[in-house]
């Protein structure tokens, strides 16, 4: 019965949430809020629907494990040096500022300095997935202020993990300092130690042994069992599960597997994150809200304040103009989702009381759902503002525009480094066009990546793998693989991302032209039209057909769309205009034996031109070769004669050059 509980439960949730979902979608509500006004109104301070809540909070509880797991995947030291001053200095300003303000508040209204140290550290928090989600809805993810805005969620993130190592620190920050207390944060550094050390010489080498498999599934299933693992062990030695899964994704986040292994455990991380925001829904208590709701309107309304305050200073101390400022402060306004995961941290250590925790979650439930719309008035509320008598240098930053560009502006994404992509990328490097590779075979990875490639390996099939090489700022995308439902996939997927974007195809039939096209490819070509041109080009020159009627022939072609090979209607004028006048002459080669009457003749006495209609092109003696030799040259035995001539006379004169190299038939 437990389990038609559950079963039920699970039922009652998704389908709260899809009609809650699709409300939201009409009136612009993020996914985030939605799930979570599914946990307060099938929750049991709402309807009371859901009666397994504890099974719920252990979905949300493995949710919130994959949501690390991810953010740990996605930090990567290379991708930050990119945004370095935006995430360090920006980040820092932010948080720092932030947690002084709500530190000096609470201090005020009496509460001891490592509660206030806390709740400063749990309001710094910003809602990385509504942030992202808006961000990427609008295009405006590579704007000065979305970049800005991810930075320091990222740096957010970060220094979420020393926050919730100094818990037990704050908690005892009243009594008498004790080196004990210093003992969670020295655990964790050699944990940390321990699981770099063997993640450089076990994992790379455990992924390419998986990777090389080109098996989906195995390699999910060790990428999940890594999380785990690494979670499991972190919460055996004294530290929590999360920490666990944010040092697994640290550990795959350097590897050339990350982007892959995001991609596949994205699915599960986001079905499984919607519990965690479902979950915190259900704790809210509505009696209490109800009970007092101008203090958490008014706490709501104080928090928007301070954090809009603290991210636009950020942006101004960076140089960055006013407007830039007012978007990144507004976007940055809400208390996120590692505020609950911060105070369920420290509910145990007596840093919040049950009345805290109560009002911290009605107060963060509260922005969530007013920031979005905040959010989307925001370019209107900047507008306002800058019509207000301010200096100039407020109003432009004292740096302008100067920020961090992406490394990959106007390039070629090249997918799949066979034969194909190798001399694209060599054209590339010639040419000084600026390219990024994706393939799917590890071992092509590795050795690629010691030359000095900028490869990548990823399925290419997914926007996110895309977006790591910047298809927005792309110039145009060679899609190179043997796959055809992988190409049209990738295609489809690309036309999306960059509807400017230039996409070529490389097909095995002719029959996928047609759908290529359909899906977004600008040029598509067939592996069967490249054959096709190889031969006939070769069986023209056979005939002697003019290479430049041959190269003219094949460009119509190629200007057309390869019609003219598609349809056996087509119109075929230009290659009848081709004179094949010379259909019926050959060259043929010929050894002349000792034995054969020409030797010691010279051409002229041979009269191989008027009794046997044979034009001699060239001899070859030994290593010397006399190209359109004079009549006076005189035949040798053992010469090589390379003659021009009908084919019934060459039929006719095989006996001339005595025993034959071979019988001319």
């Amino acid at each position: 019965m437990v389990e038609l509980f559950l079963f039920q439960d699970l039922l009652i949730i998704f389908g709260f949430s899809i009609v809650v979902l699709l409300i939201g979608d009409r009136l612009s509500v993020p996914p985030v809020v939605g799930f979570i006004l599914t946990g307060v109104l099938a929750g049991p301070h709402g309807l009371a629907l859901v009666r397994g809540s504890e099974e719920v909070e252990t979905l949300a509880e493995l949710g919130i494990v994959l949501l690390l797991f991810g953010i740990g995947m996605e930090f990567s030291l290379k991708r930050l040096m990119q945004i370095k001053r935006l995430f360090l200095l920006g980040g820092s300003i932010q948080v720092g500022l932030t947690i002084l303000i709500t530190s000096l508040i609470a201090q005020g209204g009496g509460r001891p300095w490592g509660e206030a140290l806390f709740l400063g550290c749990a309001l710094s928090m910003s809602s990385t997935a509504i942030v992202l989600g808006i961000l990427n809805q609008k295009g405006q993810s590579a704007s000065p202020h979305g970049r800005l805005s991810i930075a320091i969620l990222v740096f957010q993130d970060m220094v979420a993990i020393p926050m919730l190592l100094l818990a037990p620190l704050l908690s005892d920050a009243e009594r008498e300092f004790d080196f004990s207390l210093l003992w969670p944060i020295l655990k964790g550094i050699t944990i940390l130690a321990i699981v770099f050390v063997s993640a450089q010489r076990l994992i790379p080498g455990l992924l390419l042994l998986v990777a090389r498999t080109r098996n989906k599934e195995l390699f999910l299933l060790s990428v999940l069992t890594l999380c785990f693992s690494v979670a499991w062990l972190t919460s055996n030695l004294g530290l929590s599960l999360t920490i666990g899964a944010f040092l697994a994704g640290l550990i795959i986040s350097e590897s050339e597997y990350s982007n892959e292994a995001i991609t596949n455990i994205f699915p599960f991380q986001a079905l499984l994150v919607s519990f965690f925001f479902v979950s915190v829904g259900m704790l809210l208590d509505m009696n209490f809200f109800f009970h007092q709701p101008w203090t958490i309107l008014g706490l709501a309304l104080a928090s928007l304040a301070i954090k809009t305050l603290t991210g636009g200073v950020a942006s101004l101390v960076l140089g960055l103009p006013m407007r830039t400022a007012i978007l990144v402060g507004i976007a940055l306004s809400e208390i996120g989702e590692f505020s609950f995961v911060l105070a369920k941290t420290a509910l145990p250590y007596g840093l919040l009381s049950e009345y805290d925790d109560q009002l911290l979650l009605a107060v963060s439930l509260l922005t969530l759902m007013i920031s979005p719309v905040l959010i989307n008035l925001s370019p209107r509320i900047a507008s306002w503002i800058l019509h207000l008598p301010l200096p100039e240098a407020l109003r432009m930053g004292w740096q302008g525009e100067k920020e961090e560009k992406n490394a990959l502006q106007n390039h070629v994404i090249i997918v799949g480094f066979g034969i194909s992509g190798r001399h694209l990328a060599r054209s590339c490097k010639l040419a000084g066009v600026s390219y990024a590779i994706l393939e799917m075979n590890p071992d092509t990875v590795k050795e690629q990546k010691r030359k000095g490639e900028p490869i990548q390996f990823g399925d290419a099939t997914h926007l996110s793998i895309l977006s790591h090489l910047c298809i927005q700022d792309a110039k145009g995308i060679a899609v190179l693989v043997n796959d055809p439902i992988a190409a049209r996939r990738i295609v489809q997927v690309a036309r999306e991302a960059n509807p400017s974007l230039y996409i070529i195809v490389r097909t095995r039939y002719v029959q996928e032209m047609l759908l290529m096209h359909r899906l977004g490819a600008d040029e598509v070509i067939p592996d069967e039209f490249g054959t096709s041109v190889e031969i006939f080009s070769r069986v023209l020159r056979q005939y002697h057909v003019p290479d430049e009627d041959i190269h003219a022939f094949i460009a119509e072609i190629r200007a057309d769309g390869y019609d003219m090979l598609r349809y056996q209607n087509a119109h075929v004028a230009k290659l009848s205009e081709i004179k094949l006048n010379l259909s019926n002459v050959e060259i043929a080669s010929f050894r002349l034996h000792p034995n054969s009457m020409l030797v010691g003749k010279s051409l002229l006495e041979s009269q191989l031109r008027h009794l046997y209609g044979m034009t001699v092109l060239l001899i070859k003696r030994g290593m010397q070769i006399l190209s359109n030799p004079p009549p006076e040259t005189e035949l040798m035995a053992e010469d090589i004669i390379v003659v021009v001539a009908e084919h019934v006379f060459l039929k006719q004169a095989s006996k001339l050059f005595g025993h034959l190299e071979k019988d001319y038939v």
